[in-house]
């Protein structure tokens, strides 16, 4: 049995590039991951590359200055038929959101997932859901396309 766990995340998705400056703070015991990303380009939104560089607080400053936009939210882990979901509470403008996620080894494996029954729209596809786009989005957008779901 998996304990309640939980993150913080305080990701800045720096502007005109693929990077982000993300804060991980645990729950648990305050301990903060630093570190800089960044996804690469994929033609398919189920399989994702992310290279990852640790950064020291001094080198994070230096990253915090650039131009960007930035997304807070806090990640709960959370266990269903033997598999880790991760279950995103976004904060601010995108307050009531909340996003589920799981990884798999493959694309088949992956599609014979059963979702958690709290789980109401499968969302992958659609980038509007994307870090890089929720970042920038207005309430407004955010109210206008979770009306579209009916």
């Amino acid at each position: 049995m998996v304990e309640p766990y939980s993150k913080s995340f305080e990701d800045k998705y720096l502007r005109n590039s693929r990077l982000r400056l993300r804060v991980l703070t645990d729950s648990d015991t305050g301990r903060r991951i630093i570190k800089l990303t960044k996804k690469l380009e994929s033609d398919s939104p189920y399989f994702q590359t992310i290279s990852r560089i640790l950064l020291s607080p001094g080198e994070y400053e230096i990253f915090d200055t650039l131009p960007g936009d930035r997304l807070r939210k806090t990640r709960h882990y959370h266990v269903h038929q033997g598999r880790v979901f991760s279950i995103d509470v976004f904060e601010g403008e995108l307050d009531g959101l909340i996003l589920c996620e799981t990884e798999a080894e493959g694309l088949e494996e992956l599609m014979s997932i059963q979702p958690p029954a709290y789980v109401r729209h499968e969302v992958t596809e659609d980038p509007f859901f994307t870090g890089g786009n929720l970042c920038r989005t207005t309430r407004a957008e955010l109210l206008r396309k979770l009306s579209s779901f009916g």
